[in-house]
């Protein structure tokens, strides 16, 4: 059984990240925050045209890299497509960013076709061999880049060293809306993440053990509040990643559904004492008919590999000051 590292590296180095994610709005925050957490190394970014619409998505990449002054760091584009697509209501979210005042004096700077996410992926997996330093890799949507992935080249698993993924509802309700999407596919339990592709969600369980799981279940009590923003335009008047975030956030204000759903698996990775710890258990996933996409416990227990599920903050009000201490910044490495 292939089981994800659960320790963290020793004191003095930095955990080589590379992040995956479909450029809705908090994943470009969890852009931000990954390049001025301490002990963090981010290797590359690979984007997924699932929650987003991939030539925005890539040209806000782009510009947000430049006014990071991290344009060393690599941006590539999967190839992977899913199961049950986003509505592109939710998709133009990334449109929004890239329209960003804040934003407005970059130019993109986006080759065609933009490079291959699969093969950044591979080769960043290849040199983690080769240095023995395996890769967290940080998966903020769907997992069917590292599933194609790996496909073609199974070896390259020894690579990886621990997945955190935000995704999946256990004991809450899922995301799916049926004032959205059709009635239906709308079942009460999936979450979009997996739901756009739950095939590579049983492959991932298959493969792995160990997987640090973020699902709906503790993202729900993390929501982008009045105090948060209101917090972030403070600090913006001094700090230009806070205005970044205040006017990012400030995109989705007049939706009461958003929460910090990637920021909540990132900040894990740096500050894991603001959690409750995980709990171990396996999970499968319905893969076909109506509760396509619902993560549950097995009925009867098999072969499932455990994986490890963090189900609440031990800090909440931490956990944002957490956030809001990162953004106090100006950049810079």
């Amino acid at each position: 059984m292939m089981t994800t590292s659960k320790s963290m590296p020793a004191s003095g180095t930095r955990i080589p990240v590379v992040l995956l994610h479909d450029a809705a709005v908090d994943e470009f925050i969890s852009s931000m925050l990954l390049s001025v957490m301490p002990g963090i190394d981010l290797l590359g970014i690979i984007i997924i045209n699932a929650d987003c619409i991939a030539e925005p998505a890539m040209q806000a990449s782009s510009r947000l890299l430049q006014f990071m002054g991290r344009t060393e760091i690599p941006v590539a584009l999967s190839r992977a497509r899913g199961w049950n697509a986003f509505p592109w209501a939710y998709r133009k979210d990334c449109v929004c960013f890239n329209e960003l005042s804040i934003l407005k004096g970059y130019n993109p700077q986006v080759p065609t076709p933009p490079p291959d996410g699969e093969a950044l992926l591979a080769k960043l997996l290849r040199e983690a061999i080769l240095t023995n330093r395996p890769l967290t890799l940080l998966m903020t949507g769907p997992v069917t880049p590292l599933v194609d992935t790996l496909s073609k080249e199974p070896s390259l698993a020894k690579g990886v060293g621990q997945i955190v993924w935000m995704g999946g509802a256990i004991d809450v309700s899922g995301n799916l809306d049926p004032q959205t999407i059709n009635s239906v596919v709308a079942n009460t339990h999936a979450e979009w993440n997996a739901f756009w592709d739950p095939y590579s969600v049983e492959t991932i369980f298959r493969l792995f053990g160990g997987i640090n799981m973020f699902p709906l279940d503790i993202s729900d009590s993390a929501p982008v509040t009045s105090e948060f923003r209101n917090a972030l335009k403070q600090q913006g008047e001094k700090y230009r990643y806070s205005q970044l975030a205040y006017e990012a956030y400030s995109l989705v204000a007049s939706e009461p559904f958003y929460r910090l759903w990637d920021v909540t698996a990132t900040c894990w990775l740096t500050r894991p004492d603001l959690y409750t710890p995980a709990t171990t258990m396996p999970l499968t996933i319905e893969q076909w008919g109506f509760e396509q996409g619902w993560i549950h416990k097995p009925l009867t227990l098999g072969a499932e590999k455990p994986q490890n599920v963090f189900f609440s903050f031990a800090d909440l009000q931490g956990f944002y000051k957490y956030v809001l201490e990162l953004l106090a910044t100006n950049g810079g490495r």
